[in-house]
Parts: structure tokens; C-alpha cells; sequence
């Protein structure tokens, strides 16, 4: 059990998120690779929206698979700036450990894409893989899409928000995560773009030089992230989240609690 008066290792878990987001970002221009781009396996599957299909369940169960994980576990499994940071609103993760986490996710997502870069070859630069970079539909604007990846970021903190302040349903957590994480790349795959991370777009972004939209896909999840503990605030019943692992282990925040006041605003 964690000692709740110790103070949080913040760059000890750093280091794990580190190593997750590369994993994560490595296993999902991999996924991309050969799913989207020209093998034997996107010959097989006929049609963008049934291809969109596998890459979101082969990516759900992969994330999920990370967040149970000895490191996912370690750190919490977040690999998300947007979830770091509602984590600290939501009162169960101390703001000190946010700026570490989200270097490393950032650091990692980029280290992943140049490592499956490393590996894959010339196919993970060029169209239609173009390093797993996300792009919106012809006739998106900044203002539609940054309310887009808002909106759909909110829900999903909402939702995490919502499975971690009720003890019979944090063990559902990570296997929740996945399945959102398959309906976004499914649902908004052809539209959005469907990043709701700014890691999940950082690094690929930086490796294929795209950057018209890259403020929205970093910004706009982080609006989400400020928005939905506020709604969650204004929910009727609503009880405290009293930790921050997406692994659904229980037990006491690790930090210490007489900190709490001054972890959040």
C-alpha cells in the first residue's frame, strides 16, 4: 500500500509515462503502418472506414493493455497531458507532478515516432502514413475543430472522472479507456481526425512537418480537460476522485494530504 504522507516521486513516474507514450505512439504509427499504408494486411480490408475500424480495436486494446501494465500501473497510465492535468483538477494528483508529465508524454510521443521511423522504414514518412499524423476533413476550420476535440475530450475525462469516484467501477476503468479510445479513432477518424491527446498528435505532427493544426490538437484536449471537472462539479451526488491511476487500484492519493489544499487551485 502507498504511503500517503510520502511525497509524490513525481520523476520517478515521469520516467514510466515517458516510456509508455513511447511505447504507445511506437505501437500506434506501427498499427497505422501496416493497416493504413501499402502491405499485404490494408490490401486485405476493404474501404477506409473498415480499416479506421481495426486500427481503433488493435489501438484500444493496446492501450488498455499499457495501462494495466507494471508501468502503467507505476505511474497511473495517463500517456494523455489532457488526463494529467484533469487528474489534478479532479483533486487526485498533485499539480507539482502535472509539467513533469506532460514533458515526458511529449518527449516520448516524438521518440516513438522516430523509433517506428527507425524500424518500419521510408513507408512510415510518406502518404498515406505520413508518420501517423492526424489531419481534419477538407472544410474544417480551427474554431470547429478546436470545439470538437473539446467537446470529445470532455466526455471522456467526464466519464474517467466519474468510474474513479465509484469503487465498483475503477476496475472498469482501463477497459473503459480502451473502448473510448476505439470509438474516437472510429467515429472521428474521417472528420476530426480524432486525437482528443496531445501526445497522440505531438510527435507525428513534428516528424511530417503538419502544422496548421497542431495548436488545436494541444490546446483544444486541454479545454476539455478544464471543463469537464467543472461540469462534473455541478453534477448532483458527485464524490471526489481519490486517485489518479487509470489501473482502478485502490487506495489513497500518492501524495501527501495535508499538500492537497495547495495542489490545486
Amino acid at each position: 500500500m502507498n504511503d500517503p504522507t510520502a511525497p509524490f516521486p513525481a520523476f520517478r513516474h515521469s520516467a514510466h509515462e515517458l516510456l509508455l507514450s513511447f511505447v504507445l505512439l511506437f505501437g500506434v504509427t506501427t498499427i497505422v503502418r501496416w493497416v493504413i499504408g501499402p502491405s499485404a494486411v490494408s490490401d486485405a480490408i476493404p474501404g477506409i472506414h473498415l480499416k479506421l475500424l481495426v486500427v481503433g480495436v488493435a489501438v484500444g486494446v493496446f492501450v488498455t493493455g499499457l495501462i494495466l501494465s507494471p508501468p502503467g500501473k507505476q505511474s497511473g497510465g495517463h500517456m494523455n497531458p489532457a488526463i494529467s492535468f484533469a487528474m489534478w483538477r479532479f483533486g487526485g494528483f498533485p499539480g507539482t507532478a502535472v509539467g513533469p508529465y506532460i514533458v515526458a508524454q511529449l518527449a516520448g510521443s516524438l521518440l516513438g515516432v522516430l523509433a517506428a521511423r527507425g524500424v518500419w522504414g521510408g513507408a512510415v514518412g510518406a502518404p498515406p502514413v505520413a508518420y501517423a499524423a492526424l489531419q481534419p476533413a477538407p472544410g474544417w476550420s480551427a474554431t470547429g475543430l478546436f470545439l470538437a476535440e473539446t467537446a470529445s475530450t470532455g466526455v471522456i475525462v467526464l466519464l474517467v472522472g466519474l468510474f474513479l469516484s465509484v469503487h465498483q467501477l475503477t476496475r472498469f476503468i482501463p477497459y473503459l479507456v480502451g473502448v473510448l479510445v476505439c470509438l474516437c479513432i472510429v467515429l472521428l477518424g474521417t472528420s476530426t481526425g480524432g486525437s482528443l491527446n496531445p501526445a497522440r498528435q505531438f510527435g507525428p505532427a513534428l516528424a511530417a512537418g503538419q502544422f496548421g493544426f497542431l495548436w488545436v490538437y494541444l490546446l483544444a484536449p486541454m479545454a476539455g480537460a478544464v471543463l469537464a471537472p467543472v461540469v462534473r462539479d455541478l453534477l448532483p451526488g458527485h464524490r471526489r476522485v481519490p486517485a489518479h491511476q487509470l489501473h482502478g487500484a485502490d487506495g489513497p492519493p500518492l501524495h501527501n494530504p495535508a499538500t492537497r489544499s495547495t495542489s490545486r487551485p
